[in-house]
């Protein structure tokens, strides 16, 4: 039989609650990150019906001080035909979605759509929020 001495110490480290804390915080961070990410802030127009985009389509902004925004790169207004038209060679098949701030002028937005649509989108979409 072994016996060990007293003064020996065996020392072995207990990673299960490390690991269980780690796998926590990933699952908070999957569930939380995708909500949070991505979204420019912006005052929607307010519609009877409201158009959600929560499916693939990459988010084009425009804020009520006049920046606009793809994704979440700021461009300026005269650039974002030519970099739509950047993003189209890229992923041709993908979705645009438009936000345009309620108190933005309606030509500004629809200078976007032109620029989305020259660009060579065809599926470009309005974005407004469901009235409550």
């Amino acid at each position: 039989m072994k016996v060990q001495s007293r003064g020996s110490l065996e020392s072995s480290i207990n990673v299960t609650p490390f690991v269980d804390i780690c796998l926590v915080l990933l699952i908070i961070f999957m569930v939380i990150v995708p909500m949070s990410v991505g979204a420019v802030p912006v005052n929607l127009p307010i519609t009877q019906h409201g158009v959600d985009h929560r499916s693939q389509a990459m988010e084009v902004t425009i804020k009520d001080d006049g920046s606009v925004y793809l994704g979440t790169l700021v461009v300026r207004r005269e650039q974002a035909a030519s970099e739509l038209a950047k993003l189209h060679a890229k992923s041709p098949e993908r979705a645009i979605a438009v936000r345009g701030d309620k108190s933005v002028p309606y030509g500004d937005v629809v200078e976007v759509l032109d620029a989305a649509r020259a660009a060579g989108y065809e599926d470009v979409k309005l974005v407004t929020q469901k009235r409550e």
